[in-house]
């Protein structure tokens, strides 16, 4: 028997929602679980990348092998029911940059649970399913999206069980995901940021994803302006994305520009705008990383509402 799972990349944080905000991108990962039949033949793990925005560098550092956070999420299914894995075939299909900050690891581990979970007869509901992507992942802000598309505040409680609510994107508001050829770990991107922050750092970063949830309800963009302000980790991380200041500053006099946000942990940044003017947007940005020798991939996406699902289901 095999299973895929189409995987949609997402973006966090979005700003003020550190940890707790995401939304799905229509750019995919697929992950081919399939059941041996040769004894002994352990886990065999394949990655295969057809598309320019992953290199065969990125990949080459990913473990492939029972290291795998593939594997180590198919395992932490099958041992949920009392199982242990046997001899499987895991087929990545990568279309989604690694360690540029669009959720490739969430996207991965969703998908092996999701077709995992197929194979054995889904012994594991929504719930469960989210909860043992949260204890690889760390926090839900990818993985929930990744799960159930669309725009997603969620908060991954005490007991593990994660609770969800999706907001509508506004239509006329443009997403540009600015992708530069330099990779940025999440290890390191944590790294710089402080055990501790001051209390008045908490309490913007309140009002802003108060002002976020509103701003998007009601489509308000003067409030948006104000909302995709953080003091939680944007300032910190700042430092760790070339140009990124540069691009900020020269954004700032285009009227239909909202924001300019890390994409996750980066590397990529979000340009949020209304949608005129986005060629003008991209040209900036574009010219701006090119004055320091960066290349760049600018797309302008819609949210990706469907999430991941899956593709074939092979006895």
């Amino acid at each position: 028997m095999k299973v895929s799972v189409k995987v949609p990349a997402t973006t966090a944080n979005i700003g003020p929602g550190f940890d707790c905000m995401g939304m799905a991108l229509p750019i995919y990962n697929t992950v081919t679980i399939e059941e041996t039949v040769l004894p002994g033949t352990g886990v065999e793990i394949n990655i295969i990348s057809e598309s320019d925005a992953v290199s065969d560098i990125s990949l080459e550092h990913i473990p492939q092998d029972e290291n795998s956070l593939v594997y180590k999420a198919v395992e932490l299914l099958y041992n949920s029911i009392g199982q242990t894995p046997g001899e499987l075939k895991i087929t990545i299909k990568s279309e989604i940059p690694v360690a540029r900050g669009l959720g490739s690891s969430a996207s991965v581990i969703i998908g092996a649970l999701m077709a995992a979970n197929e194979l054995l007869g889904r012994p594991a509901d929504e719930v469960a399913l989210l909860s043992i992507a949260c204890e690889l992942e760390g926090h839900p802000d990818n993985i929930t999206p990744a799960y159930i598309g669309g725009l997603v505040i969620s908060s991954q409680e005490e007991d593990g069980t994660v609770v969800y609510r999706k907001l509508d994107w506004p239509q006329n508001w443009a997403i540009t995901v600015c992708v530069p050829d330099f990779e940025l770990s999440t290890d390191i991107a944590r790294s710089v940021l402080p055990k501790e922050v001051p209390m008045k750092d908490a309490i913007f970063n309140i009002k802003r994803m108060a002002m976020f949830v509103q701003a998007v309800h009601t489509q308000d963009e003067e409030l948006m302006k104000l909302a995709l302000q953080d003091k939680l980790h944007q300032p910190y991380r700042m430092k760790l994305i070339q140009g990124l200041e540069n691009i900020i500053d020269n954004l700032k006099h285009i009227e239909s520009v909202l924001g300019c946000v890390i994409s996750g942990a980066g590397s990529s940044i979000l340009v949020i705008s209304k949608k005129n003017e986005l060629d003008k947007i991209k040209t900036i940005v574009k010219e701006t990383w090119a004055d320091q020798n960066i290349k760049c991939d600018l797309k302008t996406l819609s949210v990706e509402e469907t999430g991941a699902r899956i593709v074939s289901n092979d006895d």
